[in-house]
């Protein structure tokens, strides 16, 4: 084992006065800040710290030492050409040659690309009873073949192998936890060499999640390659919705006029058929927001149980809500931008213009309508009450808030208010429309307003949600979900790939 204590003691002295407070803080310093130490600061090595080898000098491996002798951890770095990497790592590591480095350490981080893994059969002797970390990904999503850390465990089967911090970014090693993800996925079959390596994150400002054995490796490697799973149904939702509503809206709003009265209103294209489709979406969304709770409880009261699992897709889409809302609120968020941009344009201000010379022209002295001042302010109310709520539920979603609260705030915040900012984007919506359900000249090529057409999926959750509100229905649905059955045996059945352990059928209410 190696022993740096007098340099580690020499360094500290040197940069006593730039020490880090805690691991959050970056570990770059910034240009122009005055110091005699030109590296990472570092604190002194404990004694009975254990040796960390790095083998590999990629971007990874040199923010991994950073972050390891900031720790104060005593770090050996394996390179094939030591004397061209040793001014890439700061002076508290020693950078030798991978054999070397191998011997001396107590915990080995694989840093080098899986296809290389081979080439440290030399090592194999040196690595005998270690501890091995492997943090390579892989170039695609892998469903089938074994995973990197799995092939390394088969090349090194004296050794420990546990697959962690292949999910932290080189960058999130240098600049801090606080700027990443603290969390760190870790699997091994070695509980000891597991439980090593925890110790060793949360030393360095990290949080340990324990993912079992190194089967769950190959799960472990595909967590970054993908790209925001959950998003792609409520994306595609998003933009096909907007699709429709801007079809619907130009065909009835540009081109009929087009058609029928040769009149060019073309320039509604980018700004006005975009703000009307927009608050389209959002309703219609939030509506898809909490149906699938409807469906979910009404399903309940027909089986008479709570133990019977849920349809695949509708199990998918309650899961699925967070992101929905979501796009429902950016959707909310861009209309009202746009409606704030309305008097901007150049159009808006010739009508202006050109009204006001009607008026003059015409002599008409009170153009004030009672009607269309009300439903203008009460149409506007209800929208921006809608809005406040939708941002209410938008940052109520973030973990960093959700966890300030408990179960019952969450549930009303989002359940309760949730419903009412439905209510009040519904309101909103059918003030906007007003009487023009029933003026014919509103059906242009035949086709209903669009609001009309809007309305029709949250006036099924609102009509829903009234349904079981009934107290009898309510009663019902409370007792369900309290355990009440309907029958007087319990049967849980349990989905097609969970094996059985022959309890499940013979549970007995009572």
């Amino acid at each position: 084992m190696i022993n740096k204590s007098l340099r580690f003691q020499h360094n500290n002295h040197f940069c006593q006065r730039n020490m880090p407070d805690d691991m959050a803080r970056p570990l770059i310093r910034s240009r122009g800040e005055g110091s005699g130490c030109r590296h990472l600061e570092a604190s002194v090595a404990e004694a009975d710290a254990p040796v960390i080898g790095v083998l590999g000098t990629g971007d990874f491996s040199r923010s991994l030492a950073r972050r390891l002798v900031a720790s104060g951890y005593q770090v050996v770095v394996g390179s094939r050409t030591p004397k061209r990497s040793a001014a890439l790592f700061p002076e508290e590591a020693e950078v030798t040659s991978q054999m070397e480095a191998a011997s001396q350490a107590d915990l080995v981080f694989v840093a080098v690309f899986p296809e290389h893994h081979s080439t440290l059969l030399q090592l194999k002797p040196a690595l005998a009873g270690k501890t091995l970390v492997d943090v390579s990904n892989g170039l695609r999503i892998n469903r089938d073949e074994p995973s990197n850390a799995e092939q390394l465990a088969d090349l090194f089967p004296e050794s420990s192998v546990v697959k962690g911090f292949n999910t932290i970014s080189a960058w999130t090693l240098q600049t801090g936890p606080r700027d990443g993800s603290r969390q760190v996925f870790l699997c091994s079959n070695s509980s000891t060499a597991k439980h090593t390596v925890m110790q060793l994150c949360r030393r360095i400002g990290f949080v340990p999640v324990d993912m079992g054995l190194l089967s769950s490796s190959r799960n472990v490697e595909n967590l970054p390659l993908y790209l925001f799973p959950c998003w792609r149904i409520p994306i595609f939702c998003t933009l096909s919705l907007f699709a429709f509503f801007y079809l619907y809206n130009f065909t009835r709003d540009v081109l009929q006029p087009y058609i029928t009265a040769k009149k060019n209103v073309f320039y509604k294209m980018p700004v006005e058929t975009v703000n009307v489709s927009l608050p389209s979406v959002a309703l219609v969304m939030l509506a898809l927001v909490y149906l699938p709770g409807v469906i979910a409880a009404f399903l309940q009261l027909w089986w008479g149980t709570k133990y019977k699992r849920f349809p695949k897709w509708l199990d998918r889409w309650l899961t699925g809500r967070k992101q929905l809302g979501l796009c429902s609120f950016l959707c909310a968020v861009l209309h009202a931008v746009y409606s704030l941009c309305l008097p901007m344009r150049k159009s808006a201000r010739y009508k202006l213009i050109n009204l006001a010379f009607k008026q003059v022209t015409n002599k008409v002295e009170y153009s004030w309508v009672e009607k269309e001042v009300w439903r203008m302010e009460l149409y506007l109310s209800a929208g921006i009450m809608a809005l406040g709520l939708l941002s209410l539920l938008a940052v109520t979603s973030l973990p960093s808030v959700s966890n300030t609260v408990n179960w019952r705030e969450f549930s009303f915040i989002q359940s309760t208010l949730g419903y009412t900012a439905l209510i009040m984007a519904t309101l909103h919506t059918l003030l906007y429309g007003w009487d023009h359900a029933f003026d014919p000249a509103q059906y242009r090529f035949n086709l209903p307003p669009t609001f009309m057409l809007v309305l029709i999926l949250p006036a099924v959750v609102l009509l829903g949600r009234l349904a079981l509100l009934v107290p009898c229905v309510a009663r019902r649905l409370r007792q369900i979900r309290r355990g009440w059955e309907k029958s007087r045996h319990i049967r849980f059945i349990l989905p097609e790939d969970v094996c059985h352990n022959g309890l499940e059928d013979s549970l007995k209410a009572t």
